[in-house]
């Protein structure tokens, strides 16, 4: 059995320019460490957008679709993006500068189940593809379709339109939580 020593609880709770989002709208990620491994899970309104035209699996440009997303911070403008949507559909893409992917073929493990009008996900993210230093992280969520389109963000970045590309505006992970997915605590 798996003992989690630590967890990050992370809330999106605003839109992306720092408007309370409606309670309606609010997620919760709780990210812990096990042996090897990050585990995510998620628990987000279901809003019925279409979705992805194929299986459940690794979806490019998942981000046009109802989707929360894990953005992982290292130094050197290093990055990890993990895109989850409510039917299975992932994308993890491995970056070095801002929106500069260095591999979009990174796997996680990554299962998804909506109930009524909800939807729970977890994700199993391998200690390998994290990048190097990992120390930072924010999160944001995107539904809806055309002018009703919402970007939300755990820590808002503001600005003249939604960026979630921004190394700038995260907090910073428990060292502790990474020293657990090494010793296997």
């Amino acid at each position: 059995m798996t003992r989690y020593a630590r967890r990050v609880h992370i809330v999106v709770d605003h839109l992306w320019d720092g408007t309370p989002a409606t309670p309606a709208e609010r997620i919760t990620l709780d990210l812990r460490a096990r042996h090897g491994a990050l585990e995510l899970e998620i628990d987000a309104p279901f809003h019925g957008d279409p979705a992805p035209l194929t299986a459940p699996g690794r979806v490019p440009g998942l981000w046009n679709f109802e989707v929360v997303e894990l953005f992982l911070h290292a130094p050197a403008d290093r990055y990890l993006e993990i895109e989850l949507g409510p039917r299975g559909h992932w994308l993890a893409l491995q970056l070095q500068g801002v929106r500069n992917v260095v591999d979009a073929h990174v796997t996680i493990a990554f299962v998804a189940e909506i109930d009524a009008h909800r939807w729970r996900g977890r994700a199993t993210i391998p200690a390998a593809i994290l990048p190097p230093g990992l120390g930072h992280w924010n999160a944001h969520a995107i539904h809806g379709q055309g002018e009703a389109r919402r970007y939300l963000s755990a820590l808002p970045a503001r600005g003249a339109r939604p960026d979630f590309h921004r190394p700038d505006v995260t907090a910073a992970l428990d060292p502790a939580l990474l020293r657990d997915m090494s010793s296997g605590t």
